[in-house]
């Protein structure tokens, strides 16, 4: 008997992620492809059949096209960040030094917090009478709007997600490392392989799945940031730090605009799609070269 339900053993396995997929990826995905089609404006309870109204009406939004801007931004900004200097950390701390263990307590710290705690926290921290604005003006500078300015507002709350997210890439980086042969090290060291020459030949090339993985996740993270933009901006001023996906929120749960907010969720849907296709181009196209 057992033998007969061997085979099915490894399908058994997967049923209970399968069910997970099913329920929170895959019929929610078919739901909001087909609720963008549906016109909620009129009658939230009876919406009526648009068609591609939703997205005629999405690209033709200026608003729409600011919140993609303002995306792009947060991608761009936060990304690279995310990427860089957790790998810079983990090298550091992958060394034989002192303290390495406290080192490392503190810089996975802000990953445990809470990222509405963090958003409030910083908001204070950003404030018109806060401590960085009292250390600017004591260096004789005037206070700056960092979430009140169009032109601050944007960053200052990226600078939150780099925050957060710094030590939970450099945990990842750390595990990573482990994997490189330290025979690889000691023939660099006999070769008079300097620090920055050593990791650029050996540590990057070996570690470079784990570098897609990294900037695949981080990129997905930065275009559906949420939390911090609704603790700390509501998108605001003139819409300067609003995304696309609290704008899906604003248009969904706010407007009640059921369909445009769908027609944008599958748009940010397509637009991740592609940004992870280009990550695997990029660091990984040699695995699925026949």
């Amino acid at each position: 008997m057992f033998k007969y339900y061997g085979k099915y053993a490894p399908y058994l396995f997967l049923l209970p992620a399968a069910v997970v997929l099913v329920v929170f990826f895959f019929i929610p995905f078919f739901q909001t492809v087909l609720l963008s089609f549906q016109d909620y404006s009129t009658n939230i309870y009876s919406p009526a059949f648009a068609g591609l109204e939703n997205y005629i009406k999405l690209f033709h939004n200026p608003v729409f096209y600011k919140v993609l801007w303002n995306t792009f931004v947060y991608l761009f900004v936060a990304v690279p960040v995310l990427v860089v200097f957790p790998l810079f950390l983990a090298v550091l701390i992958n060394q034989k030094i002192r303290g390495v263990t406290l080192y490392k307590i503190l810089i996975y710290l802000p990953v445990i917090v809470s990222i509405v705690v963090a958003a409030i926290a910083f908001k204070w921290l950003y404030a018109d009478q806060g401590i960085l604005n009292y250390i600017v003006t004591s260096l004789g500078f005037n206070s700056i709007g960092w979430l009140t300015d169009p032109k601050f507002a944007l960053y200052s709350v990226i600078l939150v997600t780099i925050w957060k997210g710094i030590g939970y890439y450099m945990i990842i980086y750390l595990a990573a490392l482990m994997s490189v042969p330290n025979e690889l090290y000691e023939a660099c060291d006999i070769d008079g392989a300097g620090f920055l020459t050593k990791h650029l030949t050996v540590t990057i090339p070996h570690i470079m799945p784990t570098i897609a993985l990294v900037s695949t996740i981080s990129a997905i993270s930065a275009m559906k940031v949420f939390a911090e933009i609704y603790v700390m901006t509501k998108g605001g001023p003139l819409n300067s730090s609003k995304t696309i996906v609290y704008y899906i929120y604003e248009r969904a749960f706010e407007n009640l605009d059921l369909g445009f907010a769908s027609a944008m969720a599958v748009i940010l849907l397509v637009i991740v799609m592609i940004f992870s296709l280009i990550n695997i181009f990029c660091f990984e196209r040699k695995k699925y070269e026949i």
